[in-house]
């Protein structure tokens, strides 16, 4: 008689936007062993990664209640539906993405006494912006959900360290893998982006397709993006243009920004973009000035482009770009730096050649899908004979 399947719960509090969290829940989810696993999703919003799981055939549950903003009530009833599901379902492993869906998660399946309780941190929430007490509480829930979990997985060295000891004793690092890219060449990713910029400034079309250089970034358009810095940076440089894709709730600030430098005809926020990796040959440069982040998918991505990569020197980047080999590392929240950077990789073509090269070297090597799926089967196996 065959072994019965695994049932594996995947929880993660958004659906939308497709970023780092929601592209490590789809390549979890569609990558592992079918024949061991049965692999349910459960998300909160009928957004993007909903759409592609769909698509791949794999089982989704929406949670009416979660939501990337805190609302205590929302939060308790979200508690509340998981207790019930899980209760139901009987999974074998609940496997917890976000903070949100971590502490709350994490409290449903001790009590409804899930066997093992995953917990991946794809980022702290005490490293942003937030008055001093937030990020006290934060790190305090960060903690708590560390402790009703089993085992929590670490996107990079750094995100263990920083929760602190003893805590991170009950941490794994494993690294996020990059699935296959399908690169559009240049002429074809700058014209789509072109079409796109063309769609609210007609007249500048002609204009940007001469531009010589193509500085680009692929971010949501949070404040812990650091997207005010390089905008600023980019308003001393000739013959460039500055493309942004993505979306998020600052945008009417970013949009009030570029107005106020007279920066409309260099620098463009072209939205969301499905897909947008495959785009990122237009770009000459790629930037990502985070003010904090924990391991980012695209960098990697960045890397596959083989394009030369500016990046703020903060969370787990260092463990990416090593700082003039495989990229030039700044301070976050410099402008100042980040001008003086792509003056020098506009000066120097060969050296940016070289550092792109470098990068894809290294992102093959070291970041591979196969690796990260294989730990993290490795892990849920380990979890059925405690």
């Amino acid at each position: 008689m065959a072994e019965q399947k695994k049932k594996i719960f995947i929880c993660i509090t958004k659906s939308q936007p497709f970023g780092g969290a929601q592209k490590y829940v789809y390549d979890i989810a569609t990558n592992l062993p079918k024949e061991e696993f049965a692999v349910s999703v459960l998300l909160g919003g009928d957004g993007e990664l909903k759409k592609r799981l769909d698509q791949a055939g794999i089982r989704t549950v929406l949670l009416k209640h979660s939501q990337r903003d805190i609302n205590m009530l929302k939060v308790f009833l979200l508690g509340f539906s998981l207790i019930g599901i899980f209760w139901r379902e009987r999974p074998d492993i609940v496997h917890l993405n976000s903070s949100q869906m971590g502490g709350s998660g994490a409290l449903a399946a001790r009590l409804t006494g899930v066997k093992k309780i995953i917990f991946t941190g794809h980022g702290w929430a005490f490293n942003e912006n937030r008055p001093r007490w937030q990020k006290v509480l934060a790190r305090i829930f960060h903690i708590l959900t560390i402790l009703l979990s089993h085992t929590t997985i670490a996107v990079s060295e750094v995100t263990k360290d920083q929760i602190g000891s003893p805590w991170n004793k009950k941490m794994i690092v494993i690294r996020n893998g990059l699935r296959p890219i399908e690169l559009k060449d240049v002429g074809s990713a700058r014209e789509f982006l072109i079409a796109k910029i063309a769609e609210k400034n007609p007249s500048i079309q002609e204009a940007v397709s001469k531009n010589p250089t193509w500085i680009g970034t692929i971010s949501e358009l949070h404040r812990t993006k650091g997207l005010n810095y390089a905008i600023q940076a980019v308003m001393g440089l000739e013959n460039c243009i500055f493309v942004i894709i993505g979306d998020g709730e600052e945008r009417t600030n970013l949009e009030n920004l570029i107005n106020k430098l007279n920066l409309s005809d260099k620098v463009f926020l072209v939205g969301r973009v499905e897909m947008a990796s495959s785009f990122l040959k237009a770009f000459n440069i790629f930037t990502l000035t985070s003010i904090t982040e924990a391991l980012p998918y695209t960098l990697l991505e960045a890397g596959v482009a083989s394009l030369p990569v500016i990046a703020s020197n903060v969370g787990g980047i260092p463990e990416i770009i090593e700082n003039e080999l495989t990229g030039i590392l700044i301070r976050s929240k410099s402008s100042d730096e980040i001008q003086r950077a792509l003056e020098y990789l506009t000066e120097n073509p060969q050296k940016a050649k070289e550092f792109g090269h470098e990068l894809k070297k290294k992102v093959d090597q070291e970041f591979s899908m196969h690796e990260m799926i294989e730990k993290t089967v490795a892990l849920y196996k380990e979890s059925m004979i405690k």
